[in-house]
């Protein structure tokens, strides 16, 4: 999905009504107070700090949803990495609406610019691994649709959106239904074709057990460099091989020469900062 895309979708559109809700309120008094509303203008954003664009129409759509009538130039596209001071929209209207749409614009835009900054490092960090990299589920609730957009801006890829586009069977599931091969079974009776099945392990055991189960893909979940090892040469090419667990900057590049084919990482959404943008009112 295009950033365009994302900025017109049913959930985004719901989220930045309640942003704007919960900001605005019943009216920037503070503005009403001291601003003429015909009074003109127009202001200009800009990152203050080196950082990838990520977010940008979601960003302008905040100014739209407040005031029909503001125009809005992007000066960058999203995926573009920028420098300090570099401008990357601009932004013309009544003085009173660019002010009311200020902050919530910047929250997105400085959040969705975080993430794709965030992920860009992780991405450099693997170098030239095979290994794909993936987000998770540990995303602020609401924001998923938009988070998982960074993460694909950042260079990484998705995992599953949520509990209704993919089997992961956990340790949860397993203790529940007492054996891996029971869960997978059960699993298989009821997805289509098309639905692959990935279990979730914690040794080695348990992997040789998902493996002898049909498991498409093996999760694993917090093991030692040695186990991994082990791991990759017991599946022999079987099964797609995931890492997951402890997934950081400092361990990334290790854990992508192990051999594995995915690593996926919650850090990418919820270890991410907010960079520094601002805008500045210019007329």
């Amino acid at each position: 999905m295009h950033d365009s895309d994302i900025a017109k979708c049913s959930q985004v559109a719901r989220l930045i009504n309640l942003a704007l809700e919960e900001d605005i309120g019943s009216g920037d008094i503070t503005t009403d107070a001291i601003i003429s509303p015909e009074q003109m203008g127009s202001a200009i954003i800009l990152a203050r700090e080196p950082l990838k664009v990520a977010g940008l129409a979601v960003c302008g759509e905040v100014f739209n949803r407040v005031d029909r009538n503001i125009r809005y130039f992007a000066c960058a596209k999203d995926g573009d990495f920028v420098e300090p001071g570099q401008k990357l929209a601009v932004v013309e209207g009544r003085v009173c609406s660019l002010l009311a749409a200020e902050r919530t614009a910047l929250n997105f835009l400085q959040r969705l610019c975080g993430i794709a900054t965030h992920v860009d490092a992780f991405v450099s960090a693997m170098g030239s691994s095979k290994a794909r990299l993936v987000d998770t589920r540990k995303t602020t609730p609401g924001w998923r649709v938009l988070e998982k957009y960074a993460v694909r801006v950042g260079g990484a890829f998705n995992h599953r959106f949520g509990l209704y586009d993919g089997v992961l069977i956990k340790d949860n599931h397993i203790a529940a239904c007492e054996s891996i091969a029971q869960a997978v079974e059960k699993a298989r009776q009821r997805a289509h074709h098309l639905v692959k099945i990935e279990v979730e392990v914690e040794n080695l055991t348990q992997m040789k057990q998902a493996l002898e189960a049909g498991a498409d893909v093996i999760m694993l979940d917090n093991m030692s460099g040695e186990q991994m090892k082990k791991a990759v040469e017991i599946n022999a090419g079987k099964a797609l091989l995931e890492v997951s667990g402890g997934v950081n900057l400092e361990s990334i590049a290790r854990l992508a020469e192990i051999g594995v084919d995915i690593i996926s990482a919650g850090a990418l959404t919820h270890s991410a900062r907010s960079v520094d943008i601002s805008m500045d009112i210019i007329s």
